[in-house]
């Protein structure tokens, strides 16, 4: 049971799990862009980010929550409170509970780094549109079907590029509509024509000014990923 869950995480930490370098993830630079972007005719992916709230994240010193992926009968998950003024994380699992700065990843702190840039990304990712722009190239189209619903929605493609992060040169389509929220996405590992991974993006809260999708479903089989316990502490 514990190699079968080993693999599972394994394939769930692949999606996702991008890292900018530390520079780019020190608040005060998040900050920096926030306000550059309010002062200028924002990009496509910009237009996302401010959509679910981008403005109000120079306001935030704490985000907790709890990432849950329930699949057929087996249920996981784990929660992390972020300090992202200070760098500082927590994880916490029923086996463990594991402190570290991104400032100073260690050995010990590295697996758990890697599992919170995974589980942060689904949390924020129309934020990481913003954080990660220098990381990728992007290709915005006017008019196409989204995957799941079939309906015509307009599509982001960002491809990160080959070097730096934990999983280098993938692929993500980002569906929406006029509002700009994200309604389904597609994960292309390695940029790789065929799909690893589509859900949708649904339930979304609004928690102190962000917006947060809190339920994303696969297009097929029984696959929730979720979160719960969702806290945003702002000054």
């Amino acid at each position: 049971m514990k190699n079968v869950i080993g693999i599972f995480l394994f394939s769930i930490l692949v999606f996702a799990c991008k890292q900018e370098s530390k520079k780019q993830y020190e608040y005060e630079d998040d900050v920096e862009k926030t306000e550059t972007i309010q002062n200028k005719i924002p990009t496509t992916a910009e237009a996302i980010a401010n959509a679910n709230g981008f403005e109000n994240w120079k306001k935030v010193k704490e985000i907790k929550f709890t990432f849950n992926v329930d699949r057929d009968s087996s249920h996981y998950e784990r929660s992390w409170t972020w300090k992202p003024k200070k760098n500082e994380i927590i994880l916490t699992t029923a086996e463990d509970t594991i402190a570290y700065n991104r400032a100073n990843i260690d050995s010990t702190a590295l697996k758990a780094d890697q599992g919170f840039i995974n589980d942060k990304y689904w949390l924020l990712a129309p934020f990481n549109l913003v954080w990660d722009q220098n990381s990728f190239t992007s290709e915005h189209q006017l008019k196409a079907i989204a995957p799941i619903s079939s309906k015509e929605m307009q599509k982001l493609t960002i491809v990160y590029k080959n070097e730096g992060g934990y999983t280098p040169g993938d692929a993500y389509d980002f569906y929406f509509e006029g509002d700009f929220k994200v309604k389904e996405w597609v994960f292309r590992e390695k940029n790789k024509k065929e799909p690893s991974l589509i859900t949708t993006w649904e339930d979304y809260n609004d928690f102190n000014g962000i917006k947060i999708a809190k339920t994303h479903n696969k297009n097929e089989g029984n696959w929730k990923l979720h979160f719960t316990d969702i806290e945003v502490v702002t000054e």
